[in-house]
């Protein structure tokens, strides 16, 4: 099995992956926590704060069980930050072939983003079997995921950005979408406001869809 398709797995029995913004560090432990016991052992953690970086070395020192990536990568410098912080994986929300080229060679684990047939086209062309559909509602959803994969057979998709507790068991339920990408369980303000149980609590229902839908 290669890397990527140990990752692609990974990536799979989630089923959600949290997408996290945090600019302070001291929320990076409680939050991998909780996200671990609520039943979701994995993050994205985005590269939109100075903190990045060190929110990734924590969570991923702090709690081996949860496994720890870095989102909105858009450059080779922030790519190699991330995984030198520890970061498992790399998730961008569109695609420069710098930081796609510099995964591939260095066997990084990756998922970045195409929306249109003319992107995905020069993903599947560098082998890679699954993108980020960024930002989904905007896109067309479901619709337009669809239209996708009846073209790019086999190819599947991460969407991300429209994606709730409310219309995620019907993207889960379709068979291109290998996980979705969400906020709703780990927004900022509930980080800031050291509200866990509430993140606990929003995890294990997300965690809950998933297994309804793949069990």
């Amino acid at each position: 099995m290669s890397y990527m398709d140990q990752f692609y797995g990974q990536v799979e029995r989630v089923g959600v992956v949290p997408v996290v913004v945090l600019d302070d560090v001291k929320g990076a432990d409680p939050l991998a926590h909780a996200l671990v016991e609520g039943g979701l052992p994995m993050a994205e953690v985005t590269f939109r704060t100075p903190e990045a970086a060190d929110v990734i070395h924590t969570m991923a020192e702090k709690d081996p069980d949860i496994m720890v990536g870095a989102g909105t990568v858009l450059t080779v410098d922030q790519c190699k930050r991330a995984v030198d912080a520890g970061a498992k994986f790399i998730v961008s929300p569109g695609h420069t072939m710098e930081v796609v080229d510099y995964c591939l060679e260095h066997e990084i684990p990756q998922i970045p983003a195409g929306v249109t047939p003319t992107e995905v086209t020069v993903l599947v062309n560098k082998g890679l079997e699954v993108t980020k559909f960024f930002p989904a509602g905007q896109f067309g959803g479901l619709a337009t995921i669809d239209a996708l994969a009846s073209v790019f057979v086999g190819h599947r998709f991460m969407p991300t950005g429209g994606v709730n507790a409310s219309n995620l068991k019907e993207y889960l339920s379709d068979p291109a979408i290998i996980a979705a990408g969400g906020t709703w369980m780990v927004k900022p303000k509930m980080v800031h406001a050291g509200d866990f149980d509430q993140i606990f609590k929003l995890t294990r229902e997300a965690a809950q869809i998933v297994r309804e839908i793949k069990d």
